[in-house]
C-alpha cells in the first residue's frame, strides 16, 4: 500500500497505519554480552530507543503496579489534588501543568501523572537536596497497600537500570561498572513516574498534544506501557520536515531511551531522541521510571568520547544544577494551584 502523508507546516506526520519504528532489543537474560553491547550500541547510534526484555520484573507484579496506578487516577479530583506535587517534584501533576514543547503546543499536555523518588527521612542532610527527600503518599484507607507497590517497583527498576547502564558502559568503551559509581548510579536520582492520559484526541496542526516533542533529561528512562499505540519518536532531531515514528507497544518489556545527560557525557556520540504522545481518544496509562546520577555527579565528556579532532562540545556542569532548570522550565508554578484567600 502506498505511503499515506498529511504535512502540517514543516512537519511530516505519520498515520497509525503509516509507519512504526524498528527498534533493537536487548535481552537482559542473555549471556551474549558481546552481542548485547552490539544491539545497544547500533541502537544508541541510530536513533537512541530500543526494547529491554527479560529483565527480572514479572509480568505478574508489573501488571499490578498497572493496577494500583489506574486506581490512583480514578480517584476524585479533589483526592488527587490534595497530593498536589510540591517543590521537590513529589506527588499529583494534574493535566496541563506540564508544557514540554513551548514553540509548538497550544496549551500544556494532556495527562496526569504522579511523581515518586528516592525516600530519605526528613532529619537526614541528604533530603535538603532538590530531588531527595519524603515522598507524597495517598492515605492507606484510600489506597491500602498502594505505597508499599510503588516503593517495590522503584527498587526493582533501578537494578534494571543499572544493568543496562552496564551495557551502555561497554558500548561506550569504559568499564562495565562506570556507571555503578557512589557518585553515578550508587545514590542515584530516581524518579517513578505514574501516567495517565485521559482520552483526548491530539492534533498536531493545532498544537495539542498528549504530551508535547522533547528529549529525556538524564542517563535513561525506563518506560512500560499499556497496549495502546500512542509513542512517537523522531530519530533525526534535526531533519526538516520532522518525521515521526510510532513505537509499538510489546507486553512485559520495557522500551528504554537515551536522555540529554547521556548525550553530554559521550559528545553527542549517543543521542537523546524527540518523543512525543499524539492521543487517538482512547485512554492510555504508561510508568516511566527517569535514571539519574547523584546531586553533585559532574556531567562532563567522558575520556573515550573526545579527541583533538572531536573535543568536548558542553562545558561541565552538576547533575543537581542541570535537572532543577530542566524541571523549572517545564512544570507550571505551583503559585498558580494557591486558593484564593477568603
Amino acid at each position: 500500500m502506498e505511503k499515506q502523508q498529511q504535512r502540517h507546516g514543516t512537519e511530516e506526520i505519520p498515520t497509525r497505519d503509516q509507519k512504526f519504528s524498528v527498534l533493537n532489543c536487548i535481552d537482559l537474560s542473555s549471556s551474549d554480552i558481546q552481542q548485547s553491547v552490539s544491539l545497544l550500541k547500533q541502537a544508541c547510534l541510530d536513533c537512541g530507543f530500543f526494547y529491554v526484555v527479560n529483565h527480572g520484573i514479572s509480568q505478574e507484579f508489573m501488571d499490578q503496579v498497572f493496577f494500583e496506578s489506574k486506581k490512583f487516577f480514578q480517584l476524585p479530583l479533589d483526592e488527587k489534588m490534595n497530593l498536589l506535587r510540591n517543590e521537590k517534584h513529589r506527588g499529583y501533576t494534574p493535566v496541563l501543568d506540564e508544557l514540554l514543547d513551548p514553540d509548538n503546543q497550544l496549551h500544556g499536555d494532556y495527562k496526569e501523572g504522579y511523581y515518586i523518588g528516592v525516600e530519605v527521612p526528613e532529619d537526614d542532610p541528604q533530603a535538603e537536596k532538590p530531588f531527595y527527600g519524603q515522598n507524597v503518599w495517598p492515605a492507606d484507607y484510600l489506597l491500602p497497600g498502594w505505597r508499599q507497590t510503588m516503593e517495590r517497583f522503584h527498587k526493582e527498576a533501578l537494578e534494571v537500570a543499572r544493568a543496562v547502564a552496564r551495557i551502555i558502559a561497554l558500548a561506550l568503551n569504559l568499564e562495565a561498572d562506570f556507571f555503578d559509581r557512589p557518585e553515578m548510579l550508587g545514590q542515584p536520582i530516581t524518579v517513578l513516574r505514574l501516567l495517565h492520559y485521559g482520552g483526548q484526541i491530539s492534533d498536531p496542526s493545532k498544537g495539542i498534544f498528549g504530551a508535547g516533542a522533547h528529549s529525556d533529561y538524564g542517563l535513561i528512562t525506563l518506560l512500560a506501557t499499556d497496549d495502546v499505540v500512542a509513542l512517537q519518536i523522531c530519530k533525526d532531531k534535526n531533519a526538516q520536515p520532522q518525521v515521526w515514528e510510532y513505537v509499538a507497544p510489546i507486553r512485559g518489556a520495557f522500551v528504554v531511551n537515551l536522555g540529554d545527560m547521556l548525550e553530554r557525557w559521550s559528545n553527542c556520540i549517543f543521542r537523546s531522541t524527540l518523543h512525543r504522545v499524539v492521543g487517538n481518544g482512547r485512554e492510555r496509562y504508561s510508568i516511566a521510571y527517569f535514571v539519574e546520577p547523584s546531586h553533585d555527579c559532574l556531567v562532563e565528556c567522558l575520556p573515550t568520547c573526545k579527541s583533538e579532532e572531536n573535543p568536548p562540545k558542553f562545558p561541565p556542569i552538576k547533575c543537581g544544577t542541570y535537572l532543577s532548570q530542566r524541571y523549572k522550565d517545564t512544570h507550571a508554578d505551583l503559585n498558580v494551584y494557591s486558593k484564593p484567600q477568603t
